[in-house]
């Protein structure tokens, strides 16, 4: 099926989005293995177990439970049908939002050591913000299969 070039920039967007969060994720882990500020225990649990458990949670609610994936579907619909990723703006406050969320890991990963929380509900919060971008990112390709949609946006 060949979609037209704002569905092909839309899907880009979406993907990029996930792109940056894994990769500002993944750096959040080097900083936090690269200064250890707790044991290494603590490090795991903090930075892998209990956020991939929450990523894995929040994108099985967001694909298995109806009411949620028509929430999520209709979001994405709305932000197609807006322009997200066709504008300057809207690229800034989409790789934006990540970009934030890991300041405040890397805030509190440079508090810690003087003191502050170690930032595993940071972790934990970024590692759900990334279950639902998974899931948007596997919806987007149901969305392209829908009949109804599909007028909308092929090319």
């Amino acid at each position: 099926m060949a979609v037209n070039r704002s569905w092909r920039v839309f899907r880009r967007m979406q993907l990029t989005v996930l792109a940056v969060a894994c990769l500002l994720y993944a750096a959040g882990l080097v900083q936090a293995w690269g200064a250890p500020t707790a044991p290494a225990g603590v490090v795991v649990a903090r930075t892998v177990l209990v956020p991939g458990g929450l990523m894995v949670l929040t994108l099985a609610a967001a694909l298995f439970i109806p009411l949620l994936r028509a929430a999520l579907l209709r979001h994405l619909l709305i932000s197609y049908r807006t322009g997200f990723g066709q504008s300057v703006i809207s690229v800034l406050g989409g790789v934006g939002a990540p970009i934030a969320l890991a300041g405040v890991i890397f805030w509190q990963l440079n508090q810690a050591p003087r003191g502050g929380a170690y930032p595993g509900g940071a972790f934990s919060g970024f590692a759900a913000v990334i279950g639902v971008l998974i899931a948007q990112s596997l919806l987007l390709r149901r969305m392209e299969t829908d009949p109804a949609l599909r007028r909308e946006i092929e090319g």
